[in-house]
């Protein structure tokens, strides 16, 4: 899927696949290695892994890391948090794909959790991943004895973001308001909370490790918020005209359930208009920020013209 007239939003020389895929390629291997720590092979580990080391987009743990890079950080001070949060994700996917939730049958590709093991285990893996989540985010600092307040701050800013005054509120309300209109104020708060939390969460954690200043994490969590709002008018997009082909999930199911959507409530050309305005402003953001700081300006456009 592509915006029209997406150009006028940012010309930025980047070469974000690359990014992407040296990103990617680090963050699988990490979360590789610590499902292989547990030396189990069994039915649950089997789900945890099939679900987590998957073709996903990886957005939140690379969003960790190149808000890390943009205030001077490595990759090295992060990727434990960065990790975390793509488990947590996982986790919330798996669950959400469950029969009572969205029935869904087709994840990034291939069957979900669920329909490739059954519904029990689907659950199970998806508990299992939330507490290896935890995990890893205090296992990082029983090593190192170095950080413990700030890493103790990353588990409280995750938690909140994932748990009920986050993510999970979001995925309440959205199964509150299918077979109903909700007015557009209300939709945003839903996806302030469902997608948009865990998002902040994810650049505030990488800004917060990096040693970012106030006024530089400032900054970043309004550039999160408005990436956020437009990574979901773009899923609500794809879900309306995108390709399964391509996307890895069924089309048109927004629409069979009746959910609110912003096409819904737009129209395809507004909702489209709206992500634009969201992700110029996320932009304006960045302006205290130098080229350490390109990596998320060429997400933002990304996010807008992706086709997945």
């Amino acid at each position: 899927m592509k915006f029209n007239n997406t150009k006028s939003v940012l010309s930025i020389d980047f070469d974000l696949e690359s990014y992407f895929a040296e990103k990617t390629k680090t963050i699988k291997n990490e979360l590789i290695n610590i499902i292989n720590k547990s030396n189990s092979f069994g039915q649950l580990s089997k789900a945890m892994e099939y679900s987590l080391i998957s073709e996903g987009k990886r957005i939140r743990p690379i969003l960790c890391i190149a808000a890390a890079e943009s205030v001077g950080g490595k990759q090295s001070d992060v990727l434990p948090a960065a990790c975390a949060i793509e488990i947590i994700h996982t986790y919330s996917l798996i669950h959400d794909d469950l029969p009572a939730i969205d029935n869904d049958l087709l994840r990034r590709g291939k069957p979900t959790c669920h329909a490739a093991f059954n519904e029990a285990t689907a659950i199970l893996a998806g508990d299992a991943l939330l507490t290896l989540a935890f995990q890893v985010l205090s296992e990082f600092e029983l090593h190192n004895n170095t950080n413990a307040l700030k890493w103790l701050k990353i588990i409280n800013l995750i938690s909140t973001a994932a748990g009920y005054m986050g993510m999970i509120e979001g995925q309440m309300r959205d199964i509150a308001s299918e077979n109903t209109q909700i007015l557009l104020n209300k939709l945003e708060e839903l996806h302030i909370l469902k997608t948009g939390a865990l998002i902040v969460a994810s650049v505030e954690s990488g800004a917060i490790l990096a040693n970012a200043s106030l006024d530089q994490i400032k900054q970043l969590k309004i550039y999160a918020k408005k990436i956020g709002l437009a990574f979901q008018i773009a899923d609500d997009l794809l879900n309306a005209m995108g390709d399964p082909t391509i996307t890895g999930k069924p089309v048109g199911t927004d629409n069979v359930r009746k959910k609110s959507t912003y096409p819904s409530l737009l129209g395809i050309d507004e909702s489209e208009n709206y992500a634009k305005k969201l992700i110029k402003e996320a932009l304006h953001a960045l302006a205290i920020f130098d080229n350490k700081s390109d990596p998320l300006r060429a997400i933002a456009l990304y996010i807008i013209e992706r086709n997945r």
